[in-house]
């Protein structure tokens, strides 16, 4: 089996790698379309910010290739984030995949008071789980976030996560898959997500 990890002006990757590794998969770190398109499965990974990385992927021509994409394609943190259909992060129009928009978390109540801790960071639970990559997971399985902007709750929403409000912590179209959480540094239960992608 190919499995291609998309290379783009985005952080994170080796700890993608190192995961893939644990399991025992082999991969290619490419933004060669014809590579990519001849892959069994594809991962999109990333940090960093919205602009700048759609910026890239356009300039790379990605944008236009990642949703023509026909086998299952997996992003995870802004990656997800850039399947989206618009990010508030500085103003990005993203590649529409999701038909959801990615919006900031508010840092303030409408009183005044200050909310939770903006970014989100680190382990929290995620609940009402569907589809095949939540397979094996218990209901409120934890895993671990880093991110100040998130996918409202849709009907294309496999996860929900609570945290200053219901946000999407995973998503599901037809090949394409997301979770803004980092499925490669959340232990088992991570892992258990990347077997499950690997195996569909």
């Amino acid at each position: 089996m190919k499995t291609v990890i998309i290379k783009y002006n985005a952080g994170n990757v080796q700890s993608v790698m190192y995961a893939l590794e644990r399991l025992g998969a082999s991969y290619l770190l490419t933004d060669d379309e014809a590579e990519i398109r001849s892959a069994d499965k594809v991962i999109f990974p990333g940090v960093g910010e919205a602009s700048t990385a759609m910026a890239y992927l356009r300039q790379r021509g990605l944008d236009k290739l990642i949703p023509s994409l026909k086998q299952p394609v997996l992003g995870t943190c802004v990656g997800m984030q850039l399947m989206c259909r618009y990010s508030e992060e500085n103003d990005t129009t993203c590649m529409g995949i999701f038909d959801i928009d990615v919006r900031r978390f508010p840092a303030l109540h409408k009183d005044g008071e200050p909310r939770l801790k903006v970014p989100h960071t680190g382990w929290n639970s995620i609940h009402t789980l569907q589809g095949p990559l939540t397979e094996g997971l218990a209901e409120n399985a934890y895993v671990y976030f880093v991110h100040s902007y998130a996918a409202d709750v849709c009907p294309q929403t496999t996860a929900v996560c609570d945290y200053i409000r219901p946000f999407s912590a995973m998503l599901h179209r037809d090949n394409f898959y997301a979770a803004q959480f980092h499925a490669e540094i959340s232990g088992n239960v991570g892992q258990q997500i990347l077997e499950n992608f690997l195996t569909l």
